[in-house]
């Protein structure tokens, strides 16, 4: 959900601009953005319609003794488009707009951050109607003070109040909307949430399936497209991409087109962006010696079978020892389904799915290399937050134990609750290490059991570098007297 735009002029930036207020001012007809360019986000957009309703006809909500209001907090990740949906609203409503980031409010002279916002303010109500967005406002409107605190900056202090007294200063009536957008909403302090300042939220979310295909087709209308090309299929197969993601593969498929001297964007095209994106830019002349290949396609046919075997895990797209990003070799899988959910039956699939790799190696050479030590990081992390937020330990009960969001704690008992004692803090660690261990022996004892099959996937890996989830099931089937099904997918 993001678009390119041009950036409006700026004021110098020198001592002499000291105090000034560094804000891109654009006026809303020159935004070059409206809803129609906004795609993913129809609750929000839906939302924010009735902002600009405001802005254009203040009447329309004041004949009835209704007051809109003042601020507005776009909250979602990173890439989801919360610049973009504050262009477009004071695009749709044709006002102005005033644009800077939190950071740039803060000076190396105290005071300074104060007297940008009273000057931001100031321009603002002389060309009302008008809205004020301010980017990553957490980077000046985290909670002060607290016991959690390591200090107190005086100067972001200092422009936070001064941004809670100008927004208490002036009346929604005169016309001036201010927005802001964080992706870290809990950090922020209760005082700018309250009744009065940024008491409506508008959720902005990574995009579904339905609005991924409207990015895909905002994005792609200046793409030529080859016949082949299904902006559904690309939808389905990229969850969890943002809208920046979706732009970017757009973009890297349109430059592997042209490198390849295309007439047009091919579905191939696609596909490759979307593992560029995923797993970075392939690195061929990486070159490995012989027996780091054979460890690097056991660990993959490790990770590929074990996923395969088990019920609770996207099906394997693709399995392949070429290097891409920092990465020797990866197992590609692909879900068959948007999902919000995973019980702890798929939680333990998964961990088995990550302790794959390693649990191949040391089957099949006797010992583990460093090579797992992404996939231990990443086990541990999800058993321990198995144990601390998702209740899954018999031993300690359906409790959270995991710290607060917005604690700094750096003792011993780091990320859990202030109030867990260190018996329940050893426990804890016990626990974590049961449920990796538990995911150790039953990927073991998959492998074990597929020993066939993990001989001959590592042996295809090295000879041809890439196999598909197709032939990772044929080679499971070839090798065992059970058949495993095919996986139900979108496409």
């Amino acid at each position: 959900m993001m678009k390119r735009m041009g950036r409006g002029t700026s004021s110098a930036g020198s001592i002499f601009s000291f105090g000034k207020s560094k804000a891109r001012v654009i006026q809303g007809e020159q935004t070059g953005v409206t809803f129609k360019d906004v795609g993913g986000a129809g609750e929000a957009v839906t939302d924010l319609r009735e902002v600009t309703e405001f802005l254009k006809n203040p009447e329309r909500f004041q004949r009835l003794g209704g007051k809109m209001p003042k601020g507005v907090l776009l909250v979602g990740p990173p890439g989801t488009g919360k610049t973009l949906l504050a262009r477009a609203t004071a695009g749709e409503a044709g006002v102005s707009f005033y644009s800077l980031s939190a950071a740039e409010f803060i000076e190396m002279f105290v005071g300074g951050g104060a007297s940008r916002v009273r000057d931001l303010f100031e321009q603002a109500k002389k060309s009302a109607p008008s809205i004020i967005f301010i980017d990553e406002i957490d980077a000046i409107g985290g909670r002060r003070g607290g016991a959690g605190a390591m200090g107190t900056h005086e100067e972001r202090e200092q422009t936070l109040n001064q941004l809670l007294a100008e927004m208490d200063g002036f009346e929604s009536t005169k016309g001036v909307i201010v927005m802001a957008a964080t992706n870290r909403p809990e950090v922020l302090d209760p005082a700018l949430l309250r009744p009065g300042r940024f008491d409506r939220q508008v959720v902005v979310d990574l995009p579904d399936l339905v609005g991924r295909e409207e990015i895909l087709r905002i994005h792609t209308s200046g793409i030529v497209l080859a016949d082949d090309i299904d902006l559904e299929t690309i939808a389905r197969i990229t969850p969890g991409f943002s809208g920046a993601d979706l732009a970017n593969v757009i973009n890297e498929a349109a430059l592997l087109a042209a490198r390849r001297e295309q007439q047009a964007v091919t579905m191939t095209d696609f596909d490759e962006a979307i593992e560029r994106v995923i797993a970075g830019s392939e690195r061929r002349t990486r070159v490995m010696n012989p027996h780091e290949k054979e460890v690097v396609a056991v660990h993959e046919a490790g990770h590929a079978l074990v996923a395969s075997l088990l019920p609770g895990t996207d099906p394997v797209h693709k399995v392949t020892i070429v290097p891409r990003g920092r990465a020797l070799g990866y197992t590609w899988q692909r879900p068959t389904e948007e999902r919000f959910l995973l019980n702890e039956s798929e939680l333990q699939d998964r961990l088995a799915v990550l302790l794959g790799g390693r649990v191949a190696e040391a089957l099949t050479f006797g010992e583990a290399s460093t090579g797992a030590a992404d996939d231990l990081a990443r086990a541990t992390d999800l058993a321990r937050r198995m144990v601390t937020e998702y209740g899954m330990s018999p031993a300690l009960g359906p409790v959270r134990l995991a710290a607060d969001p917005q604690a700094v704690y750096l003792g011993p008992q780091a990320g859990l609750d202030s109030r867990v004692s260190p018996k329940t803090a050893t426990d804890v660690d016990g626990e974590t290490r049961r449920i990796v261990e538990e995911a150790v022996s039953r990927a073991w004892e998959l492998l074990e059991t597929h020993q066939a099959a993990l001989d001959q996937l590592a042996a295809r890996l090295r000879e041809q570098e890439t196999v598909d989830g197709d032939e990772v099931l044929a080679i499971l089937n070839a090798t065992t007297l059970e058949v495993v099904p095919q996986a139900q997918t979108w496409f």
